[in-house]
């Protein structure tokens, strides 16, 4: 019997996109792969987390189902500062879905990646409440509130490490592999699902309210841009610049943690698969990810025997250089 082959992922930040991740997820045990340890940024740390907690199947068919629409309604807008929106519905969804899991009892070994924003340090957890080390971790500036957490403001991850090889570091696999979801490269001919239909969604029914409506109508505006008319000159909408900077900085910031923590094998999933927001194109992205994973390990297998596959040594707490809460 052929012992199966063992991955550390490092699952990048990068908003909708990240469904992308789910992609790779399925791609690697499709080929055999088996996955020890996870650490993940913000998207990557909500994908992450659901599949160590065995719920991914479940996050996967929800998302699958949303339309624009059911996406522009889970959206509260907040009029009290601190963030675009208050994020209340998404992570009353999200709760519900993860239910009270506990990070130190997950069968995968994991670690959330999120922002002290007052102490400006990176935090690891690995332990406590995998919701709320999530809903730090995906808290983007501008976008939604810190979040408290332990006796912190905790922001996303992405801000200080867009995709946090270091905390895959503890555990001994024969791969590491990392997904970047800001890369600027186009992505190759592939054609995305037709077969599944969409799925009804039982939604708030606040969100049909007069308010609300008008609200989604905003917000829709600052969405209405035609991806396919683009032009230099254009003025972009305000979060189309606010989503264009964050991708900008963490590319950058990416780009310097990976030379200082290589992979053996690196996915780069490029901007142009989906914007900041853009749920509603989970299929589209999670077969964007499947493909580029399949041709990734391609190239890789071709070049290494499957005992040839890189070795990382383990990292004890002690010699942890970001804090590891507790």
């Amino acid at each position: 019997m052929t012992t199966k082959k063992t991955v550390s992922l490092a699952l990048g930040s990068g908003g909708a996109r990240g469904m992308a991740h789910i992609g790779v997820i399925r791609c690697l045990e499709d080929r055999g792969y088996e996955i020890k340890s996870i650490a993940g940024s913000s998207i990557g740390a909500l994908i992450g987390g659901f599949y160590a907690a065995g719920k991914l199947d479940h996050y996967e068919s929800w998302v699958s189902a949303l339309n624009r629409s059911d996406v522009l309604r889970l959206l509260d807008l907040s009029f009290d500062g601190g963030g675009l929106f208050k994020g209340y519905k998404i992570m009353d969804v999200l709760r519900k879905l993860v239910g009270d899991t506990q990070i130190e009892n997950l069968p995968i070994h994991f670690t959330a990646v999120a922002v002290d924003i007052e102490r400006q340090k990176e935090i690891w957890f690995t332990d406590g409440s995998l919701f709320e080390a999530i809903r730090g971790s995906i808290a983007i500036p501008s976008v939604f509130k810190p979040h408290p957490y332990r006796g912190m403001k905790l922001v996303d991850g992405g801000v200080l490490n867009p995709v946090p090889i270091a905390p895959t570091l503890q555990v001994l696999t024969d791969l590491t592999l990392a997904v970047n979801l800001n890369a600027r490269q186009t992505l190759s001919e592939f054609h995305p699902p037709s077969h599944k239909a969409k799925r009804p969604v039982n939604l708030n029914e606040e969100a049909k309210n007069t308010v609300h409506r008008a609200i989604n109508r905003f917000i829709d505006r600052w969405w209405s841009e035609n991806k396919e008319h683009h032009q230099p000159d254009n003025q972009w909408s305000m979060l189309e610049l606010m989503n264009r900077s964050i991708e900008t900085m963490q590319n950058t910031i990416a780009h310097m943690k990976l030379a200082a923590y290589r992979p053996d094998l690196l996915i780069e999933v490029p901007r142009t698969v989906g914007g900041l927001f853009d749920y509603h194109l989970a299929e589209q992205m999670i077969e964007a990810g499947y493909q580029l994973c399949e041709e990734a390990l391609d190239r890789f297998e071709a070049t290494h025997q499957p005992d040839e596959a890189s070795e990382t040594t383990p990292v004890t707490r002690a010699n942890q250089v970001h804090e590891d809460t507790t």
